[in-house]
């Protein structure tokens, strides 16, 4: 007797912007397919459905993902924060409150995977992680500065068919700012970094 082929389907939890859903999904459905299609979270963006564009960027584990090639049976049990999950209530996230202030959009098509991904390479530099616009990876460098060269390096993954990209990376630059520690020179916070000047 041959045995009873496997299910295609399974009953899948996915902790979404700290809310728990389940749902029954095919096991070839995509991340980005669950949070659009099956749970309305539209914020996440279809684009090339490649892990070309970006669009689709979301954040699991902290970690910045192309949705449209995660399979939502795999994100069982992770964390995953999609656009919508990024503001404090009615408090914007610093990178989406950047991002309005120096015009860091056009269409905005592309804006939530820019902002995910945004928040994740501040994190990603912050934590000392290189790039391969690093100009010295040594550890006793020390922290590398997050300059314009590194913002366009480590966002390169997220296109924007507008041509924002001085914008974005002016937005980077001055959300990254705002998540240092306040160091103790004087000024309001509110000047120009290193990567702003030289975009």
């Amino acid at each position: 007797m041959a045995p009873a082929p496997s299910p295609t389907s399974s009953a899948i939890t996915l902790n979404i912007n700290g809310e728990k859903h389940t749902l029954p999904v095919d096991h070839r459905t995509t991340l980005l397919d669950a949070l659009r299609e099956r749970l309305d979270l539209t914020g996440t963006k279809k684009g090339c459905d490649q892990g070309q564009c970006g669009a689709c960027t979301v954040l699991i584990d902290g970690r910045r993902a192309v949705s449209c090639l995660q399979l939502a049976v795999a994100a069982e049990g992770r964390d995953i924060t999609t656009i919508e999950g990024v503001a404090d209530g009615e408090d914007l996230h610093p990178v989406q409150q950047a991002f309005l202030d120096l015009d860091g959009y056009q269409c905005g098509y592309c804006t939530p995977g820019q902002i995910c991904s945004a928040i994740a390479v501040i994190e990603e530099h912050a934590a000392g992680w290189p790039s391969a616009a690093t100009q010295d990876v040594r550890p006793e460098a020390g922290a590398q500065p997050l300059t314009a060269e590194e913002i366009r390096e480590r966002m390169s993954g997220n296109l924007c068919r507008c041509g924002a990209y001085v914008s974005i990376v002016e937005a980077v630059a001055r959300a990254a700012e705002a998540a240092q520690p306040p160091s103790g020179g004087s000024g309001d916070g509110m000047g120009t970094t290193e990567a702003e000047a030289a975009v």
